[in-house]
């Protein structure tokens, strides 16, 4: 590997330690000896397996990059280029410009934002409890999840950039900055579509009064500051922002692709548009369910209320529709994990989620299922019933302290 590449990895390992220290969380030479050891362990595992490359990266992202260093870089960005969003594009085209190799680039990349949503998840944690050992076991547990290895360092994708974009977007607005807030989630469409498997939660937010509709002009303004390079270099503004929408017509017809999804039960189904049209039925039926238990709660549903809510919509969007590849539950792997690192006994949800995606990585790099995808979608299925338990009973007791306040008044 490039001696530059190595350099860059321990910036970014340096520059991991000094986000943690300036989020207070070390704060005695253990937790800083620690914390060190841990850090140079997850940089050297991501180290070993930089130079893995796989047919997305041959297909697709040095194909896109090699057109940028062919048509100018930046200037390229007035076209269309490949089918991922214009903040991506905008690395890619930047990339262009050195002489390192781009799988590298891109890597180095997806393990900066790594860093950045363990810091998201950490900071989301520590609005729960504040015992550092516990913020500090979410930071590394993130950096060492097998997906969120497997995804940035051995495969380049690109999931924890939209992915940390959003666990920040909860985290701000629970803790009562809504324009931020809603800033972070856009910034999390605008790199990718898959946002939606978490935006939802912001229309409990709205219901609960945490985010007000005048803080969703940060949502169209954030898009539009993201794709003005795009836009600068010529691209029509209309044409750069809806980029995420025309995705749709790239996720193919199949019903599943290597996806824990509830069609991984069902692989046999004739009447395939029916199917679809029923399961984003049932995707919206869960937005409209949890809307119906916040709504009449109001300013009282707890913030723990919100984080399940939350939880649940990223593992239950992309469990209910149609069309969903095999990365698409990076998001409840985390929020899963995030919520374990709150309590500990939840533990066996983070693993089962975990367990239902490695399924899906499995099938794509190795080209052969290690286990048929169905026992991922059954381990789902428990994850969503385990999360509707807990949902009713954080309402129930939400109803218990509320009329106690009223009889004490």
């Amino acid at each position: 590997m490039d001696v530059r590449v190595i350099l860059l990895l321990a910036a970014e390992a340096a520059a991991a330690l000094v986000l943690l220290h300036v989020s207070g969380v070390l704060k005695t030479p253990r937790q800083v000896l620690v914390s060190a050891l841990l850090t140079a362990a997850v940089f050297a595992l991501r180290g070993a397996l930089f130079s893995y490359e796989t047919l997305d990266y041959l297909d697709f992202l040095s194909v896109w990059v090699e057109h940028f260093r062919a048509n100018g870089g930046l200037a390229a960005l007035g076209a269309p280029v490949g089918n991922y969003n214009v903040p991506y594009l905008f690395f890619l085209s930047l990339f262009s410009y050195s002489d390192l190799p781009p799988l590298f680039l891109i890597k180095l990349l997806s393990v900066c934002f790594d860093v950045i949503l363990a810091w998201a998840s950490m900071l989301l944690v520590g609005h729960f409890t504040r015992t550092v050992w516990r913020q500090l076991l979410c930071f590394f547990l993130v950096l060492f999840w097998p997906t969120v290895v497997l995804n940035g360092a051995l495969w380049g994708q690109c999931d924890s950039i939209y992915t940390a974009f959003a666990v920040l977007s909860v985290w701000l607005v629970l803790t009562d900055r809504p324009w931020l807030g809603v800033a972070a989630i856009a910034a999390s469409f605008a790199f990718k579509l898959q946002a939606v498997f978490v935006l939802p939660v912001f229309l409990l937010f709205w219901l609960s009064g945490r985010v007000k509709w005048y803080h969703f002009a940060a949502f169209p303004a954030m898009c539009v500051l993201l794709v003005l390079p795009a836009a600068l270099a010529g691209r029509p503004l209309w044409d750069a922002l809806t980029v995420a929408l025309r995705q749709t017509g790239s996720i193919g017809s199949g019903l599943n692709y290597n996806s824990p999804s509830l069609f991984a039960l069902l692989p046999n189904i004739q009447n395939t548009a029916l199917a679809s049209r029923l399961g984003i039925l049932a995707a919206a039926l869960v937005i409209a369910l949890l809307a119906l238990l916040v709504w009449p709660r109001g300013r009282a549903v707890s913030d723990r209320t919100l984080l399940l809510c939350a939880v649940t919509l990223s593992v239950a969007v992309p469990f209910f529709l149609p069309h969903m590849h095999d990365r698409y539950f990076f998001p409840a792997d985390i929020l899963t994990l995030t919520l374990v690192c709150t309590e500990l006994w939840l533990s066996p949800l983070a693993l089962l989620c975990e367990f239902a995606s490695l399924l899906g990585y499995h099938a794509y790099l190795k080209m052969r299922y290690l286990l048929p995808m169905a026992y991922g979608a059954w381990a789902l299925a428990a994850v969503l019933a385990a999360l509707a338990a807990l949902l009713l009973a954080e309402l129930r007791r939400g109803r218990s302290v509320t009329k106690q306040t009223e009889l004490g008044g």
